[in-house]
């Protein structure tokens, strides 16, 4: 279902998805800007990355929405699907970068890290296995958020909204232990 221009506005649930998607293109850009002027034309790459890091290792649909909620206002076309073709944008990027030049990713810290994780499988994996769970959990509420006009009728969030912070607990658990073994590996500790 297309959504009406003037629902982006008038409806609560709408301008809640607009503000995330104008609030997410503006970080992302702004930070891509100051990555061109540090690092030159290879700041648009780390922006790049930095956003598929986004994608791939937090879970949360934060960067995905920067292409979910465009498609669904022109097509009409549900977020959920459009976030496969989003991951497979993220991961075949990622795939590229890794074999063609992978120095790229020692640049900055998010993308060092994000380096790390895509180069230890395990157990550094779970974070994109738990980060593919709740990206979809979230979408599919921000779908439900463009189809209601008020948040008091989101029935499906109500329904599944326990199961989703227990994901982003998982998460934030295992985060904090690898955010641990990096600071570890930074001192040239071994426990």
């Amino acid at each position: 279902m297309k959504i009406a221009k003037n629902d982006l506005i008038h409806h609560e649930t709408k301008r809640q998805q607009l503000n995330r998607f104008v609030i997410g293109l503006t970080i992302l850009t702004l930070y891509t800007i100051y990555l061109v002027f540090q690092y030159g034309p290879s700041g648009i790459a780390l922006g790049a990355i930095t956003w598929s890091a986004f994608v791939i290792a937090t879970p949360i649909a934060d960067g995905g929405l920067l292409l979910d909620f465009p498609i669904r206002l022109m097509t009409g076309m549900r977020m959920i699907y459009s976030e496969i073709i989003v991951w497979v944008i993220a991961i075949s990027l990622n795939i590229y970068v890794l074999f063609n030049n992978p120095v790229v990713y020692e640049r900055t810290i998010i993308t060092n890290s994000f380096h790390q994780i895509l180069v230890n499988p395990w157990p550094n994996w779970i974070i994109i296995f738990i980060s593919l769970i709740g990206t979809f959990v979230s979408i599919f509420f921000g779908d439900e958020l463009l189809d209601v006009v008020f948040h008091k009728q989101r029935k499906k969030y109500l329904k599944h909204n326990f199961k989703y912070k227990i994901i982003l607990v998982i998460f934030g658990i295992i985060l904090f232990y690898f955010i641990y073994q990096q600071f570890l590996h930074l001192f040239g500790l071994q426990i």
